[in-house]
């Protein structure tokens, strides 16, 4: 597989939601079928590049997302992620795109019944490693850069909402993704919890994976500027941060 000099790019795409959009029926059906989120999206996102989609909820944030990790399909246009074609993507290759991107939920998603150390085990297992002492090296490297070597053994419950939403990250960072994508990953967080989070994501940027994160807390986005996507009357377009806040 070539290197894309992007690992997010999306080309006058109209993203759709449907029910089971990797079913059987035609594209044509699931366009008439389907909800029309966004049109004529343009959007390009290169390594280590971090980038603000904001908007209202409910503007198609969280459907561009699905989109780029293929929960939802790209039905109209041209659009590629990590490398791959999402127009052309089979429902069995899209374990193999997931491994190339990391995803970051507001609700954790974590196993409850297992302690730190596993929730990262069973996700190395099921991503195809074998050997414990590579997969244990691992997990020591990605709870390193989240700050949780500490607490490996402690179960998600006894956990603050803070430390599982790192928990969230390590397990999104342990196939050493190209993008890591973020939905609104503060938003249930204090705001001393969250600008912690925020730095991390900073850190894991300088680093060369590209972090793309939906938010629409706007102290955030004011303390920590970057490239910012706004979400709006079913269009997204750049915007200058500035200008929009000031």
């Amino acid at each position: 597989m070539t290197k894309d000099r992007y690992v997010v790019e999306l080309r006058d795409a109209a993203i759709y939601h449907a029910d089971d959009p990797f079913g059987s029926r035609s594209e044509e059906k699931l366009i008439r079928q389907g909800e029309m989120v966004l049109s004529e999206v343009n959007l390009t996102v290169a390594p280590g590049e971090f980038v603000f989609l904001i908007g209202r909820v409910g503007s198609g944030k969280s459907t561009l997302l699905k989109t780029l990790y293929a929960e939802v399909q790209l039905l109209s246009g041209r659009g590629r992620v990590a490398g791959f074609d999402l127009r052309r993507l089979r429902r069995r290759d899209i374990p193999y795109l997931r491994r190339r991107i990391g995803i970051v939920f507001q609700d954790y998603q974590l196993l409850t019944d297992r302690n730190v150390f596993m929730n990262l085990h069973y996700v190395l297992k099921a991503t195809g490693w074998k050997r414990e002492q590579e997969i244990r090296e691992r997990i020591d490297k990605v709870l390193e850069v989240v700050q949780l070597g500490h607490k490996s053994y402690k179960m998600p419950f006894e956990l603050s909402g803070g430390e599982q939403q790192r928990l969230v990250i390590a397990r999104a960072l342990l196939n050493d993704p190209e993008v890591l994508l973020a939905d609104e990953p503060t938003g249930n967080l204090d705001p001393v919890t969250a600008d912690g989070i925020m730095q991390l994501f900073r850190q894991i940027a300088a680093r060369g994976c590209a972090v793309v994160m939906s938010t629409h807390n706007t102290a955030l986005i004011e303390n920590y500027p970057a490239r910012a996507i706004l979400f709006a009357q079913g269009k997204i377009r750049e915007v200058n941060l500035e200008e929009e806040l000031g």
